[in-house]
């Protein structure tokens, strides 16, 4: 983590507030802003590409989870940085859809906390070619809801503490509002 970066501190709403040096702020657990990014592909099923953190990363260290997630710069418009983030940690480029966002709270061992409304993007593999950040991840591999939800509901110590809502998130749009193209999340995929 980069000491000098900072991020947009917001109400449970979403509010802006102001800006933090990161550390700080999840020293602190001040309410900030973040996203979670999951992007798919289709083929006879749709599968999810779920990420492993790399050892190294402050929280949450080789724990599974969406395809990326991070924080906007305080200025930066969220899809956009979605897309940023999926670049410099996956390697990939493809346009995402703001899906919705939630507030959650989750307390590490290492005394961090995050304190997070997070910003559920999506989007879908266009280009099979991709290159992870070895800094960033430390394995990828794709999976169908179904099968992640079971792993999920057996081993949840294996999986970060804000995948569950943010799943749930994405699930919650798809059923109100279903893409109409062949993007979409099949019935069969959830």
């Amino acid at each position: 983590m980069t000491a000098t970066e900072h991020i947009a501190l917001v109400d449970e709403e979403d509010n802006f507030l102001g800006t933090a040096e990161k550390l700080f702020v999840h020293e602190q657990g001040l309410c900030h802003r973040a996203f979670s990014v999951f992007i798919f592909r289709q083929g006879l099923t749709t599968e999810l590409l779920l990420q492993q953190r790399a050892r190294g990363k402050y929280h949450s260290p080789l724990l599974w989870t969406n395809t990326c997630c991070s924080h906007p710069r305080p200025d930066e418009d969220i899809v956009a940085a979605g897309e940023r983030r999926l670049l410099e940690e996956m390697g990939m480029t493809t346009p995402l859809e703001w899906v919705g966002k939630f507030h959650y709270i989750a307390h590490f061992e290492n005394g961090l906390i995050e304190n997070e409304v997070d910003h559920v993007l999506v989007g879908f593999l266009t280009d099979p070619v991709f290159k992870v950040n070895p800094e960033e991840v430390a394995a990828t591999r794709w999976i169908t809801l179904p099968d992640l939800k079971d792993e999920m509901t057996r081993t949840p110590d294996q999986f970060t503490p804000w995948l569950k809502q943010a799943l749930a998130q994405l699930e919650m749009h798809y059923l109100a509002a279903p893409l109409t193209s062949s993007r979409g999340l099949s019935a069969g995929s959830s």
